[in-house]
């Protein structure tokens, strides 16, 4: 019975689609009558007005049959809708579905099913019982959204300006199921805040005092700490293949859940690690931090005090010609570098699976049968702590520490776009995603750094190019001329002294499709051609202006003709 009523809301919606769209044609219709009539009393001669009427009788028909398919449809919306009544009339009481929460260690649960527990080969929609699928997807808010993500499909020439903003089931499902992406974010300390914000972090505790019966209690002081945390935007577009798109309602939401789900999951996971801070628009890494050897000029005014780590926490550990377990002491008094006064909880190691491989070779031990073991499965022995792989992280590096002292501030607000031009030839959609995010590790020496081959720590990370906001310049060039200070990408200010009448000047974009503007006293000049200098000795700037995207970059050439 579900299943038929589920089955009939989706004819419902089809239908209802469909009639949308002729509904979208009767202005069309109306343009065309007016036309034709219009053209009836201009016509010069007889013929005219026969050719214009046999236009007009074509129209009329053509009209009848658009009337009588919305007339047709609208019967059979109403037949439909009064089906289900009836069928939702004979079914059972419903049991109350439980609403979806968090239990104790910030582990979420929806109809007693951990989502967060599942494999990832296995899309978190798909493993929800049926009537619980059926009653997401049959919210009017849900409908609304996903009928308004149908709907596009191919009805836009390029990423629209308007957003779809998921509803919050979905939105649950979606941050709960990053989760499961995510191998971080279940153990640092995760808060859902709304524009800039400070987070106010307790310091240590202080020790009671120990006194007479009947004497005054002394004070105990506490310390409070704030870091302030943004907003930055993590985001991407994916392909929808359009036939999922004219699939179910169930399908549609499974896809969007998942693929946005793993998109946001395992970005967020390299910024944990190696985010390169404020400064390019992402959370601050824990390596990163770590690396620091000069506090930084925007360090927040409350914040733990600053400390210089980059030697204690950052360490590497020469494994050649120790045993198993000479080598396993050694790793253990390095992780020993994260104690901390702030934190006692659970701590996590992070490394590619070819690292974990080289800590199991230092554990072999042979059993009284001769069996070859390797104790460890997902927890380091003896240093405890959960490891969880990420294969972007370099061989033989380990970073680890207490996760709760990493902040991860996420907002709610996630959003989707669309186009159907970007993959026309793939029969694909595309959807963009994104959402605002920012981190910090708020006590940072409760974090290491190691490398267990006697290498450096890697401390930077190439992250994926922001191409889409690239202005820099590769290269400014002034005739055979050098610049003063040479040319650097991210350099703005230069000073030139030329000694010829007129040179050259070209300009070379980092991104092939960026816009270049020149300009020099008062005039543009385009990229490539000659600029001729102003006389008298006077420094006159001359301006390069690069627009990529949202992004636009200056560079300025002074220049003093000898």
């Amino acid at each position: 019975m579900a299943l038929k009523i589920l089955m009939l809301g989706h004819k419902l919606e089809n239908r209802k689609a469909a009639l949308e769209a002729l509904k979208a044609k009767d202005a069309e219709f109306d343009t065309r009558e007016a036309q034709i009539r219009e053209a009836i009393t201009e016509a010069n001669s007889e013929e005219e007005e026969r050719a214009v009427q046999e236009l007009l009788e074509a129209y009329e028909r053509e009209k009848s049959d658009h009337e009588g398919q919305k007339q047709g449809l609208e019967s059979e919306i109403e037949d439909i809708e009064k089906e289900m009544e009836e069928l939702k009339r004979s079914l059972p009481a419903p049991e109350k579905v439980q609403d979806p929460k968090k239990t104790e260690r910030n582990v979420y649960k929806m109809s007693n099913y951990n989502i967060r527990s599942l494999p990832k080969g296995q899309k978190v929609f798909d493993a929800l019982p049926f009537e619980e699928r059926a009653a997401i997807v049959s919210r009017d808010d849900v409908k609304t959204f996903l009928a308004e993500l149908r709907n596009r499909k191919g009805s836009q020439r390029a990423v629209s300006g308007g957003e779809l903003t998921i509803p919050e089931t979905l939105l649950d499902l979606i941050s709960e199921n990053m989760f499961r992406y995510s191998k971080l974010l279940n153990h640092v300390r995760v808060r859902t805040v709304n524009g800039v914000a400070r987070q106010t972090i307790a310091g240590t505790v202080p020790e009671a005092v120990w006194t007479e019966m009947c004497a005054a209690i002394n004070e105990l002081k506490f310390s409070f700490n704030q870091v302030t945390v943004d907003g930055f935007k993590v985001a991407g577009f994916v392909p929808v293949c359009n036939s999922i798109l004219e699939d179910s309602n169930i399908n549609l939401a499974s896809w969007i859940v998942e693929m946005l789900s793993e998109a946001v999951g395992m970005a967020i996971d390299k910024a944990i690690i190696y985010g390169k801070g404020p400064a390019n628009k992402m959370p601050m890494g824990i390596v990163t931090r770590l690396a620091q050897t000069v506090k930084p000029s925007d360090y927040p005014a409350n914040a733990p005090e600053w400390e210089d780590l980059h030697t204690k926490n950052v360490i590497k550990i020469n494994p050649s010609g120790k045993t198993g377990t000479a080598f396993w002491a050694e790793l253990m008094i390095a992780t020993g570098n994260t104690a901390t006064e702030y934190s006692r909880g659970e701590q996590f190691w992070a490394m590619n699976s070819k690292t974990l491989t080289e800590l199991k070779s230092k554990l072999i031990t042979f059993t009284a049968n001769g069996d070859a073991v390797a104790n460890l499965y997902g927890v380091l022995p003896i240093i405890n702590g959960n490891v969880e792989i990420l294969e972007f992280m370099p061989d033989g590096d380990i970073v680890g520490g207490y996760g709760e002292l990493y902040l991860m501030s996420l907002r709610s607000e996630m959003t989707v776009e669309s186009s159907s031009e970007v993959q026309f030839i793939q029969d694909n959609t595309v959807f963009k995603g994104k959402q605002r995010a920012d981190g910090m590790p708020v006590i940072a020496g409760a974090f290491v750094a190691i490398n267990i081959k006697n290498t450096e720590v890697t401390t930077v990370m190439n992250f994926a190019a922001d191409n889409a906001n690239d202005a820099q310049l590769l290269n400014l060039t002034i005739g055979d001329k050098t610049l003063s200070p040479t040319f650097s990408s991210d350099k703005y200010t230069y000073t030139l002294t030329a000694d010829a009448a007129k040179n050259v000047v070209t300009a070379t974009a980092a991104q092939a499709d960026a816009k270049i503007a020149i300009s020099y006293n008062g005039k543009n000049v385009e990229n490539g051609s000659e600029v001729t200098w102003k006389t008298g000795g006077t420094p006159t700037p001359m301006t390069v202006t690069v627009r990529q995207g949202n992004a636009v970059r200056v560079y300025t050439v002074t220049v003093t003709k000898s």
